[in-house]
């Protein structure tokens, strides 16, 4: 047992080497070297794809994704507040939804991120902190998986493609454009590590349950949905080894679950408030709702659509054609959600690796984890007519997508730990290839040729940087205005056009200046709330909003939509705001309206007009 776990890199620490001290010392410092030369690789990566973002820091954002971009400006503007008032930021707020409150624990509220880079927020500004986000996560989730895989004793090489494998993978670029939260993927691959470490008994099992439960908990408070998607990819791992090694599993049982039990314990005591909060309250039915949105002028449930694996991304990788780039706009889903492209070399050569090297026990669990979880990224069979997937029975995703919580994910982001699955297997098989494997052994050069094979399948993953555009510009006389109206910091805000996602660049005023503290509406997401109406803000629009926002587009059937005065008055009465500023001339539409309801107004300063009520 022993020399199996050793050659599967499942042992605890090699012996140490009989070298003299002196060649001890220069391999040491070579091994320092090139781990300092792979972590700046990884840092010039994360600049090289964020590169024409840096270029306008304050006034560039990626594009495909602004609805988001646009929220998470806000989000980082919320923390960098509690954070210059040295407090943590409230769970539960009314800064946004006033009245009424949103529950930052259902939303990617950023609040772990958004403390770490406050700093940045408060001297530079949200968009710049959003792209020195992207920095440090695409070098961070890079560099977390060449720790891990130099752990479990993998060569510097193998190391250092496989981290660059999972944190540049298109999974992890792609989510960048517009999900902070996702792209933030240091932590799972560590939590599963330290769950390894646990049952193979690599260390001592309450340090490693200690380790497992800090993690689990910052992972909480970065992004809720990848903590329970690490959670799945953790469990088939587990479950596979149990199916493998059942006697390893017996032997270890006792350490395992005091390890595991620990690390549960840690967990919930660091995260106990949150989960608190964000459950206390909610329906089970309402915490189920299942994820779908309208996209294009259709309904989806954002599944992986086969063709993805194959088809490049128009949008994110170097070697790309117009063909895909249409593949891509045709998707019928966000570009965020084009998640799972790997490219034929790689497909084909991490499936023979899988079969050649099915008796290496590391290879054949993250294999088989890999190939579990970009089945289950496929979701449920797609509502669009037309769509080509695999037949509903083919689809284990309806089976869970149904239950508590488990509702809400997303199973395309499956990707993401997929893609670390796929760096296992490309950095084990490589060391295997190169010492081990006919016919490279018996070749000169063979090691060369293997790491020259493993690198030539990652070429059509390279990326290219994020296609930019200008943000929209905060209007002018928009501070003036809120300096002018002399408003309380908890004063409520009505703020015209109405906000919610389909007005998101209220969000990025308010995040960008930080005026208003306190909105009416925004673009959250709410549980409990019927339908698509729990997500993106849709819970918070009211009629007399929905009227402001269609003379704001000025759409043609604009006056269909104008509600009867008592309605006006009733919701008025409900929001009783102190102000309301509306970012509009007089003369439009909008202004004419809004003069109609609260009388002339308190200011005029540039495009705002202003009420002090």
């Amino acid at each position: 047992m022993a020399e199996e776990a050793a050659v599967t890199g499942l042992a605890a620490k090699v012996t140490k080497s009989s070298s003299p001290p002196e060649a001890s010392k220069t391999l040491s410092r070579r091994t320092t070297n090139f781990m300092i030369l792979t972590m700046a690789c990884y840092l010039v990566g994360g600049f090289f794809v964020t590169g024409l973002l840096w270029l306008h820091p304050t006034g560039r954002w990626q594009v495909g994704d602004i609805q988001d971009v646009d929220q998470a400006n806000w989000f980082l503007r919320y923390t960098a507040l509690a954070f210059e008032h040295f407090r943590l930021p409230a769970l539960v707020t009314t800064a946004m939804n006033a009245p009424h409150t949103v529950n930052m624990m259902w939303n990617t509220s950023l609040l772990l991120p958004g403390m770490v880079v406050a700093p940045i927020t408060l001297l530079f500004g949200t968009q710049a902190s959003l792209t020195a986000l992207l920095v440090i996560g695409l070098a961070g989730s890079a560099a977390s998986m060449y720790y891990v895989l130099r752990h479990w004793r993998c060569s510097l090489i193998a190391a250092a493609l496989g981290g660059a494998l999972y944190g540049f993978s298109p999974a992890l670029v792609n989510s960048g454009i517009g999900h902070y939260s996702l792209v933030l993927a240091m932590l799972p691959p560590l939590i599963i590590d330290r769950a390894l470490r646990i049952l193979v008994g690599d260390g001592r099992p309450v340090r490693n349950g200690l380790w497992l439960g800090v993690l689990a908990a910052a992972q909480l408070f970065i992004s809720e949905e990848s903590l329970v998607d690490t959670a799945i990819a953790a469990g088939i791992v587990l479950v596979l080894l149990v199916a493998c090694r059942p006697r390893l599993v017996r032997e270890r049982l006792k350490p395992s679950l005091i390890g595991l039990g620990t690390g549960a314990v840690t967990a919930l005591v660091l995260g106990a408030r949150g989960l608190w909060v964000q459950f206390h309250g909610v329906t089970v039915k309402g915490a189920s709702a299942t994820v779908v949105i309208q996209y294009n002028g259709h309904l989806t449930n954002l599944g992986t659509l086969p063709y993805a694996f194959f088809d490049p991304t128009g949008a994110t990788v170097l070697l790309r054609t117009g063909a895909s780039a249409q593949i891509t706009s045709s998707y019928p889903q966000p570009i965020p959600e084009y998640l799972a492209y790997l490219g034929v070399p790689l497909i084909i050569l991490l499936l023979v690796a899988i079969i050649y090297f099915w008796r290496n026990l590391t290879i054949r669990v993250a294999g088989l984890t890999f190939l579990l979880l970009e089945w289950l990224s496929l979701g449920a069979k797609p509502i669009i007519a037309g769509t080509k997937t695999l037949p509903s029975f083919l689809l284990p995703w309806q089976f869970v997508q149904h239950l508590p919580v488990m509702g809400g994910m997303v199973p395309d982001r499956l990707c993401i730990l997929a893609d670390a699955g796929a760096a296992v297997v490309l950095a084990f098989a490589l060391d295997q290839a190169r010492t081990t494997a006919k016919p490279f052994v018996n070749w000169r050069d063979g090691s060369k040729i293997a790491t020259g094979v493993a690198m030539l399948a990652l070429v059509p993953l390279i990326p290219v940087p994020y296609t930019v555009a200008p943000v929209s510009p905060v209007p002018v006389g928009w501070q003036a205005t809120f300096t002018a109206l002399h408003l309380k910091p908890d004063a409520r805000v009505l703020l015209a056009p109405y906000p919610w996602a389909g007005t998101s660049e209220m969000m990025r005023w308010a995040g960008t200046t930080g005026e208003p503290q306190v909105m009416i509406g925004g673009d959250f997401i709410a549980p409990d709330k019927p339908g698509r109406q729990s997500r993106a803000g849709r819970s918070g629009l009211n009629a007399m909003g929905i009227y402001i926002d269609k003379l704001y587009a000025r759409t043609p059937d604009a006056a269909s939509y104008r509600p009867p005065p008592a309605v006006v008055k009733a919701e008025l009465a409900e929001m009783d705001p102190a102000a309301v500023v509306a970012a509009t001339r007089s003369t439009s539409p909008m202004g004419q309206y809004l003069i109609s309801v609260f009388g002339q107004p308190t200011t005029q300063i540039g495009n705002v007009l202003g009420w002090r009520l």
